[in-house]
């Protein structure tokens, strides 16, 4: 039986009561959030801090995001939310989430696909305001934990 590898890098976070829409559950753009919140972290916990990246003359941008909703999430959840990046030769990269109730608010253990986040980013030349060519490359230059960036177009290109 073949099993898929988890991606490299998630997070763990709790659904709070304040993030509920007038239905009771969790509002349709926290589930956005949730996404940035763990995307921001794995660039942080490769060294990919604002700071890091400025000194390189760099910063991320978001071009686009779309959610798939799954399951309903509620106050008390507690969430586990993974990140996965994918590199091509173009400028544009994607990463991917996948938002998982873990523990429902009343302790019952779930693991339960509440959202599939995609979000596709480019690295910019912060004095260009242009894309920059091989984002990969120019990331795993400035990070300090380039593993957790995943592999690099050439490993994912067919021969």
């Amino acid at each position: 039986m073949s099993v898929e590898m988890p991606p490299p890098f998630g997070v763990r976070i709790g659904v709070r009561s304040y993030e509920m829409d007038v239905n009771g559950h969790v509002n349709h753009a926290v589930y956005h959030q949730y996404g940035e919140h763990a995307r921001m972290e794995h660039f942080r916990a490769a060294g990919l801090s604002q700071h890091a990246l400025g000194a390189h003359g760099l910063t991320i941008v978001l071009l686009s995001t779309t959610a798939h909703f799954r399951a309903e999430l509620r106050a008390g959840d507690e969430l586990w939310i993974d990140s996965a990046i994918a590199f091509t030769t173009r400028k544009p990269f994607t990463m991917r989430h996948r938002i998982v109730r873990e523990t429902a608010a009343d302790g019952a253990r779930t693991d339960d696909l509440a959202a599939e986040v995609e979000c596709t980013l480019g690295v910019l030349d912060t004095t260009t305001r242009r894309l920059v060519a091989d984002p990969h490359g120019r990331l795993v230059a400035a990070a300090s934990d380039p593993a957790l960036l995943g592999p690099g177009p050439e490993a994912t290109t067919p021969s």
